[in-house]
């Protein structure tokens, strides 16, 4: 096959067929192992963080499990209900499942990556306080406050997602091509809207996720200098400082992450219409995987992070792999 990459159309038999771009078969198959590699390790992990909480841990003891318990909820849909067909539509560069469900697929796919944007913002502000108020942690962060947490979290999506979708079709997500051929599906998340979106869904949440790291940071870096020069400090302050250390180590690769993952699809949704929606289709796809690999980097970041959970896993393994 010529390295080139040719055209062909999505339905050879319609005339209003959309184009479709064929890749050489190494890239091709290239690009489905890659894809296929993230959706597995997006569902196992997440997956994986489910089953440990609700086997090892009791779910309801802390906000912080319901978060991560939701979040992982909101990672394993995502991958499993989003990315298989979002890969299809990237790799062949057409949409072979019918309109409706390109609606319900776009519905879902905008929900569930938002409420996982807000998941991250409070449980952000969970640590935020577990470390600035470990004696009232208790009291601030009850079963109730963390619900309410989760349940905001997934109400802004589905209202978000209801409102753009369903109820205001005008301003539905299409591409140029969608308005005049069959086999198109836009993977671009609400062009028509993009600064609406664009504050409720990162700039908030960026602020309050930065705001609150820039905080821990500062403050673990100060009480760090206090332990380099009170080596026999009072002892009491010690699981403050090592709470406040450990956070500080995570801090980059958190915010880092999160902003690496998420801000290319949002300033594109920010600035596409601004210039008359001329961003590249393939180019907001690319931006679009980008975010998708936060919801594979959960796991990672925000629990594998957690002493008893690399300490369960062991357990775990040991018990299934070393004990027969």
């Amino acid at each position: 096959m010529n390295s080139n990459l040719s055209a062909a159309l999505c339905y050879e038999s319609l005339n209003n067929s959309c184009p479709r771009t064929v890749y050489p078969l190494v890239l091709h198959l290239s690009f489905y192992f890659l894809f296929t590699t993230i959706i597995v390790l997006t569902v196992s992990g997440n997956l994986l963080v489910i089953f440990v909480i609700l086997l090892f841990q009791n779910p309801l003891a802390t906000s912080t499990n319901h978060m991560i318990l939701s979040l992982s909820v909101a990672g394993v849909l995502i991958g499993g209900l989003v990315l298989p067909n979002s890969m299809v539509r990237s790799i062949e560069t057409c949409w072979y499942f019918g309109q409706m469900l390109c609606e319900i697929h776009t519905t879902v796919d905008i929900v569930l990556c938002n409420t996982t944007v807000w998941h991250l913002t409070f449980i952000s502000v969970d640590r935020y306080l577990a470390i600035f108020h470990p004696l009232h942690y208790r009291n601030l962060m009850t079963n109730k406050t963390g619900m309410a947490m989760i349940s905001s979290s997934w109400s802004l999506a589905l209202v978000f997602g209801f409102v753009i979708i369903i109820s205001n079709p005008e301003v539905k997500i299409q591409s140029d091509l969608n308005e005049s051929c069959v086999g198109g599906c836009d993977s671009s998340h609400v062009r028509e809207i993009g600064v609406e979106y664009f504050i409720i869904f990162f700039l908030i949440p960026v602020c309050i996720i930065i705001t609150v790291y820039s905080r821990i940071f500062f403050v673990a870096q100060r009480h760090a200098k206090v332990i380099h020069s009170y080596n026999k400090g009072p002892k009491p302050s010690a699981p403050l400082v090592v709470k406040d250390l450990k956070a500080t180590k995570t801090l980059s690769v958190v915010v880092g992450t999160f902003l690496f993952c998420w801000t290319p699809i949002f300033m594109c949704n920010l600035f596409d219409p601004l210039i008359g929606h001329s961003i590249n289709s393939v180019l907001y796809d690319s931006f679009m995987w980008f975010a998708y690999l936060n919801v594979m980097f959960n796991p990672l970041i925000y629990v594998f992070f957690y002493s008893w959970f690399r300490k369960t896993v062991k357990v775990l393994l040991n018990k299934l792999f070393l004990q027969n």
